[in-house]
């Protein structure tokens, strides 16, 4: 299949087109400057320059492809997401890029669609399992714009296509800012756990996520949560991350505490969210393959450590 993908030398663009050039599709994918070009063409795809703000250089770019990815974010740093002015370019890419992105899939005929959506949306659901159908809390003006494209992507489907929304859960990679910057809070005690850490949080491996990517292509229009096979109360992720670098436990913070310095989507990460993969599991075969942050973290730390070796 002839794929291209918005954000391909992004966290999740990265290793996704890895494995679609695995499975042997031919993958087009967005890079900015010579840096990242040389290394999606060091991954088999061909870079592609494209402002995705512009529609008529969005649909040049599109044209020929079978099916779109648009994995394409700006997350800020840990420390600025409290700001709002932080999530800007990211809120354009969700809200006016997913438009260009499915017009122009629509007008060069690609019969897929695929949009990388989160499960922040569902906000507190105490210890229930979330499928697909739980109750979304938009409290925050911050996952507006993610609502945005999700609606552009059922437009795809109720244009003839097949839109797939992948709800995925928290990422976590060896490359990735975030994990740097948990891990380096985590070396110094800081990684916060708000109250007694009871609250559910739901993670995923970005290897997972990447596979995950690829199995969505063949899978029916919807919605679909993508997520690990036992998410974690809060305090047991915290101690799998210590584990995993034979650190000491993480300190706990009043919950209030956490809102006021955290800030902005600090009210996600102290929500209790256990969310279920077991109906895009049931769809398309996927599995993942660290069944939670226990087993993914371990990974982590082997990778990152032996970089310091």
């Amino acid at each position: 299949m002839k794929v291209f993908l918005a954000g391909a030398t992004g966290v999740l663009g990265r290793p996704t087109v890895r494995v679609l050039i695995q499975a042997g599709h031919e993958v087009r994918g967005t890079a900015r400057g010579s840096e990242k070009a040389d290394l999606l063409r060091s991954l088999g795809a061909e870079p592609v320059a494209v402002d995705l703000f512009d529609p008529d250089a969005v649909r040049a770019a599109v044209a020929g492809s079978e099916a779109v990815l648009h994995f394409a974010t700006k997350i800020p740093p840990i420390m600025r997401m409290r700001w709002k002015g932080a999530w800007r370019e990211n809120d354009r890419l969700r809200s006016i890029a997913s438009k260009h992105l499915v017009d122009a899939t629509l007008a060069t005929g690609a019969q897929a669609f695929v949009y990388e959506s989160i499960t922040f949306l569902y906000g507190e659901h105490g210890d229930e399992w979330i499928g697909e159908d739980g109750s979304l809390s938009i409290s925050s003006d911050l996952l507006k714009s993610t609502l945005d494209a999700e609606r552009e992507t059922r437009r795809f489907t109720e244009s003839g296509g097949r839109g797939i929304a992948l709800r995925y859960a928290s990422f976590y990679a060896p490359y990735a800012q975030s994990t740097l910057d948990t891990v380096r809070l985590a070396r110094r005690r800081i990684f916060p756990v708000p109250g007694d850490g009871s609250n559910f949080i739901s993670s995923i491996h970005v290897d997972d996520g990447a596979r995950a990517a690829a199995a969505a292509l063949q899978a029916s229009a919807g919605v679909y949560n993508v997520t690990d096979d036992e998410p974690l109360r809060m305090r047991d992720y915290a101690r799998a991350v210590t584990d995993a670098f034979g650190l000491k436990p993480a300190r706990r913070v009043p919950k209030w505490l956490f809102g006021l310095v955290g800030g902005g989507p600090a009210k996600y990460l102290v929500s209790s969210q256990r969310v279920s993969n077991a109906h895009f599991k049931g769809k398309t075969g996927w599995a993942p393959k660290y069944r939670s942050a226990r087993e993914g973290w371990q990974q982590i730390a082997q990778e990152l450590q032996g970089q310091e070796k």
